[in-house]
């Protein structure tokens, strides 16, 4: 399969540059910028690989993986709507859920798929990846979990790559599952300003993760998708953990650089309204949110 991957930063940086390193057929769209850094440095991965990708987009593409923030995604969807042919297949690499609309109406529910992609990797200064835990795992699939014919050639070119990756019948469920675990972990983290680790070191900091946890619960409950036991079993093992644990949020505030809260502590805060369950905690988590992207 001919593979465009949007996006070259911490996560379409390490999905592609696996799937370049695996001998598959791979192309880069990415931001001028961005595309200037890669033909002088190559794409690295720090301490595992130095990468040389094409970023000249030609012609239409067989998969694409859609790998930018939120605040990204309907430039980026204008810019990639050349290559997108009758039968190909789009799996975002996104947080939230709005997202999904967004794809469906530009592209078609035929070519819209769900994804979930699970991984700590970061850019550093000089812009290569780093891989902070050995979590790199993708999830795909049809928005509906029926079959698709164009699956099994998704999972051969998506698998033995360097990574864990597997398709879904249940996309949409477990894109809310980590929906509810990142904005727990954002909200949290942000909020207080501090690690999960450190946040469960502090007078009531484990009954705050808690009760936090237990709106996001609760919304995704309401919206009709309540996280199943294994889900459960990871939002309390991250929301408990003794560990230095930060979320990709926090590391971007702390860095003055622009945050996802719309899309993941927003966007839920708003579906919370919309089924009448109260969030007070999402809720300061989201206008402290909103107070540092106004100030930037």
């Amino acid at each position: 399969m001919r593979v465009l991957v949007v996006g070259a930063g911490a996560t379409g940086g390490y999905f592609g540059g696996r799937l370049l390193e695996a001998g598959r057929d791979v192309t880069f769209l990415v931001r001028p910028g961005r595309a200037a850094r890669l033909a002088e440095r190559g794409l690295r991965i720090k301490g595992q690989a130095v990468l040389h990708p094409r970023t000249a987009v030609s012609g239409t593409y067989d998969l694409v993986l859609l790998a930018v923030k939120s605040y990204h995604l309907e430039a980026a969807m204008a810019d990639l709507a050349p290559a997108v042919g009758p039968r190909t297949v789009i799996i975002p690499l996104l947080n939230g859920m709005r997202h999904v609309d967004a794809m469906v109406g530009a592209f078609g529910a035929e070519r819209a798929w769900g994804g979930v992609c699970m991984i700590h990797a970061t850019l550093d200064a000089d812009g290569d990846v780093v891989q902070m835990t050995g979590l790199h795992r993708i999830a795909y699939g049809p928005l509906d979990g029926g079959p698709d014919d164009r699956l099994e050639e998704v999972t051969a070119t998506l698998t033995g790559a360097g990574f864990d990756a597997r398709p879904s019948t249940a996309i949409v469920q477990e894109m809310w599952e980590k929906w509810v675990l990142l904005a727990t972990l954002g909200a949290a983290t942000t909020l207080l300003r501090a690690s999960v680790g450190a946040i469960n070191a502090a007078p009531g900091g484990a009954a705050f993760g808690q009760a936090l946890a237990a709106e996001a619960v609760a919304v995704a409950t309401a919206a009709g998708h309540p996280p199943r036991a294994k889900a459960l079993a990871m939002l309390e093992g991250a929301i408990s953990t003794t560990e230095p644990t930060t979320s990709s949020m926090y590391r971007d505030l702390t860095q003055g650089l622009p945050v996802e809260a719309d899309a993941i502590v927003g966007d839920l805060v708003a579906e919370a309204a919309r089924h009448g369950v109260a969030v007070p905690l999402l809720s300061a988590a989201y206008t402290g949110l909103a107070i540092y992207s106004a100030a930037r």
